[in-house]
């Protein structure tokens, strides 16, 4: 299997950076799978998981909150709104994840802004009720 580099970097710090085999982004066209060569492409992202797979039988899981994927053949650099180790991700972050988006949205005056934290907040609450049946399981 070819590795491509993959850094996943949050407003605080970078979460990963290394080799990767696979990664699957939570794009708003929907989730999308990078291996090594992929087209170049940028893709927004919605809150979700970021699922890395460094080796044959090793993975890590990130949640982010939206931002940017940007993919060339060689390299996928994330560049989130948000991002935290899966395991650091429990209802109350979720929950302070969409009192935010809510507030910004509520106090928002740019329609187009409005309307993507709309989307947002709509993602968030889907996501939300994904995971709570992921840890149910």
């Amino acid at each position: 299997m070819a590795n491509f580099k993959f850094e996943l970097v949050s407003p605080e710090r970078i979460l990963f950076s290394g080799d990767a085999v696979s990664v699957i982004v939570p794009s708003v066209e929907g989730e999308m799978t990078v291996l090594a060569g992929h087209a170049p492409v940028v893709a927004v992202l919605k809150p979700g998981i970021v699922l890395v797979q460094t080796g044959a039988s090793n993975g890590k899981e990130f949640f982010v909150s939206g931002g940017l994927a940007e993919v060339n053949a060689t390299s996928v650099t994330i560049l989130a709104e948000q991002a935290r180790f899966i395991e650091d991700v429990d209802n109350a972050v979720l929950d302070q994840e969409i009192l935010t988006a809510e507030t910004r949205h509520a106090g928002s005056h740019d329609e187009a802004e409005k309307k993507r934290l709309h989307d947002q907040l709509v993602q968030l609450r889907e996501f939300k009720g994904v995971f709570e049946q992921r840890k149910a399981a």
